[in-house]
């Protein structure tokens, strides 16, 4: 290598550098890829394990991640339903679909939740998270599944609607969770007086 000058020594040491650079942010922070166990290899949100299955496309702004508070759990937060001034009241899980895993669950009768007919109702996720889109709906609270469910109001960010009148009721709550993290259904049983 006495042949070699000193700017084709600085041009190799610049290279590697470079490679370098590139391999560490290829790895991002965490556990070298050398020593990652199986716990600590996160899909993108949406992902699946097969290979073949379909991801939802990215956004034009970018990967969004969860809120801190969502980030970490194995399960969909907890969702309480208020009337006005009232205390909130914890749904019925049914099923969710969570990061890398999901549930599958029949209808369910609900949280029993006694409020007046037209009765302001609001749903928030504890811990707090982010919803990109919700949808609420009811049956009789005998009935079986949703055939013939009315809807009680659709949108986006924190559900707000009414409660429907005088009655017994199961009311679903599918929510579409932002950042792309899942979607679940939480059923209450109204008491609506």
């Amino acid at each position: 290598m006495a042949g070699r000058s000193s700017v084709g020594r600085a041009s190799g040491v610049m290279v590697g550098a470079v490679l370098l650079c590139v391999l560490a942010l290829a790895c991002g922070p965490g556990t070298p890829p050398g020593n990652a166990s199986p716990d600590a290899t996160a899909l993108p949100s949406g992902g699946s394990s097969d290979p073949a299955a379909p991801t939802a496309p990215a956004s034009p702004l970018g990967t969004v991640g969860p809120s801190p508070s969502l980030a970490g759990r194995d399960a969909p937060p907890d969702a309480l339903l208020a009337a006005e001034g009232g205390d909130p009241v914890t749904g019925q899980l049914g099923t969710y679909v969570w990061f890398q895993s999901g549930s599958d669950s029949p209808w369910l009768p609900g949280t029993p939740v006694a409020v007046g007919a037209g009765e302001p109702l609001t749903l928030t996720l504890v811990p707090d998270g982010d919803i990109r889109a919700w949808r609420a709906r009811y049956v009789p609270a005998n009935a079986e599944g949703p055939g013939g469910a009315s809807s009680l109001g659709a949108g986006s960010g924190p559900p707000a609607f009414v409660a429907p009148g005088t009655g017994a009721w199961t009311v679903e709550v599918f929510v579409e969770y932002a950042a792309g993290v899942g979607d679940a259904s939480y059923f209450w049983r109204l008491e609506v007086e």
